[in-house]
């Protein structure tokens, strides 16, 4: 076949494939109310996966996530990863992880989805407005711990590959789903799964889609870096008990005030890491950087109304957001063995734990990071000159990852959005961490997409988390509209033609 010929070739076959595109969209819209009982059913059981004493209820999810695959006949297993280890020596099972395969035609290519259905802790006391296991509707949201993230998004794919069956339509692309069910605590025994079935599973895999994220405004965004994470442990330990501060104080050198003045050598009070070489190793901001940020829709008022505070770090757009995505921040998240419980109690705690994180962004190495946060706290901490003991360690060492939003699968990306929501998308990046990418960048080799449905304002980890019924709906159509992208039609051309044509057809 001449290539001249092939622009009225494809405009007939994406004539056909309009019209099955409108059948689908027809179809979401009409098992709406389908699909809110199946998120309700996912959210009432808590899948806790930092609660060992919910353990239960994690595997009963993956089970439950399973069956529905296999409802669908897709070809499922559940995989077994081994055991964690708790304090103490005790060995717990890891749930298993789902993988699941609809089609097998070596003609097209194949796309593998990957999501989590284990969640955060929650409890009605903690301020939620409503029961945070009872989906509940109000004016369009569907509260509930885990309805954005991440199990909205994972039945939202799963939604989007059964109304192509429902419609006895035949795929247009080899689906596989990976679900974890370990995400929330840092996805024990992924790497060593995904690492293990690189030539098997992954071996036919021509790119990965995430759906594990959110927009940064009411535009709607496509993902293309997330920071990593350094998650660190730094235990003071004095006396050989807890002792009263009136019959011992004023005459020992208490871990708790050792602690804290450590804590604050991280950072100045502008925000400034503190810790030598960490700035040093972060990639410089480009122009090109500096000038997609700019373009970013983003309200720094709105902003600061969302998380309730009258002043930011920064006060103008490109700043904050570059310091939100692409810069190293730390965080003290808390101090274990302090006393913390409502009341008064007069104690000088012997030993006490603080937890603090450092965001990892490129080109830092974790690495690095552990030899140089430990080595200066260990030398602030000498200069007290303390009896105390300090040990500093790192528990989460998790890299950043990015992807060039100009490759192809962005483009691609962008021409979905548009059709589903009439706009362009914003081109975003996550100050959180999302493990997984780079995990399955390192050792599988394959591209990588992060296409979020989540609004800004879900709240995932918050109190009242939601996802909006639009977005979860609209957000089914845009995974059909993403998948209709790579129709079997265009497979005979070399990839450097395919996405020019597609992208001219379905706009």
């Amino acid at each position: 076949m001449k290539l001249p010929v092939l622009p009225s070739i494809l405009l007939v076959i994406s004539t056909a494939h309009a019209f099955q595109y409108s059948e689908l969209v027809q179809y979401v819209d009409s098992h709406q109310e389908e699909y809110v009982e199946a998120l309700r059913e996912w959210v009432a059981i808590e899948s806790d996966s930092s609660n060992v004493l919910k353990r239960p209820d994690l595997h009963r999810m993956m089970e439950t996530t399973a069956q529905k695959l296999r409802q669908m006949g897709g070809t499922v297993e559940l995989v077994d990863i081994g055991e964690q280890e708790l304090p103490g020596g005790i060995m717990l099972t890891l749930p298993k992880v789902v993988t699941a395969r609809f089609g097998n035609d070596p003609s097209k290519h194949t796309v593998c989805v990957y999501g989590h259905v284990d969640i955060q802790p929650a409890k009605l006391e903690d301020g939620w407005a409503t029961d945070p296991y009872n989906l509940t509707d109000i004016n369009g949201n569907l509260y509930g711990r885990g309805a954005s993230d991440n199990k909205a998004p994972v039945l939202a794919w799963i939604h989007a590959v059964e109304a192509y069956q429902a419609l006895n339509m035949e795929l247009p692309v080899n689906v596989k789903f990976v679900i974890e069910g370990m995400e929330e605590t840092g996805s024990n025994g992924l790497d060593t799964m995904i690492m293990t079935q690189k030539d098997t599973f992954f071996s036919d895999v021509d790119y990965i889609i995430i759906s594990d994220c959110g927009w940064l405004s009411r535009q709607p965004a496509l993902t293309y870096g997330t920071r990593g994470n350094c998650y660190f442990l730094a235990e003071v330990e004095g006396p050989k008990q807890d002792l009263h501060s009136g019959a011992y104080g004023g005459t020992v050198i208490e871990p708790m005030t050792d602690l804290i003045g450590i804590l604050d050598t991280l950072i100045s009070p502008n925000g400034k890491i503190l810790i030598p070489g960490i700035r040093e190793a972060v990639a410089p901001l480009s122009d090109e950087e500096w000038k997609m940020y700019q373009d970013i829709q983003f309200d720094i008022d709105n902003y600061k109304k969302k998380i309730g505070v009258s002043q930011l770090m920064y006060s103008n757009k490109v700043d904050l957001l570059a310091h939100m995505w692409r810069y190293p921040t730390v965080s003290i998240h808390g101090i274990e063995g302090a006393f913390s419980d409502p009341g008064t109690k007069t104690v000088i705690p012997s030993k006490v734990t603080a937890k603090f994180s450092i965001r990892q962004v490129p080109n830092m190495d974790p690495a690095m990071v552990k030899r140089q946060v430990s080595d200066y706290l260990h030398s602030v901490f000498a200069k007290r000159k303390s009896p105390n003991k300090l040990k500093v360690t790192m528990v989460i060492g998790a890299k950043p990852w990015l992807a060039d939003p100009q490759h192809p699968l962005y483009e691609a990306g962008k021409t979905a959005v548009k059709r589903v929501f009439g706009m362009d998308p914003d081109l975003i990046r996550e100050g959180a961490t999302i493990p997984i990418a780079r995990m399955f960048q390192d050792v599988t080799g394959k591209g990588i997409i992060m296409l979020p449905i989540g609004a800004f304002d879900d709240g995932p980890h918050s109190q009242n988390e939601k996802m909006s019924q639009y977005n979860y709906i609209e957000g089914t159509k845009l995974f059909i509209t993403f998948l209709n992208l790579h129709n079997n039609a265009f497979v005979y051309l070399h990839p450097k033609h395919i996405f020019p044509f597609f992208i001219r057809i379905f706009k």
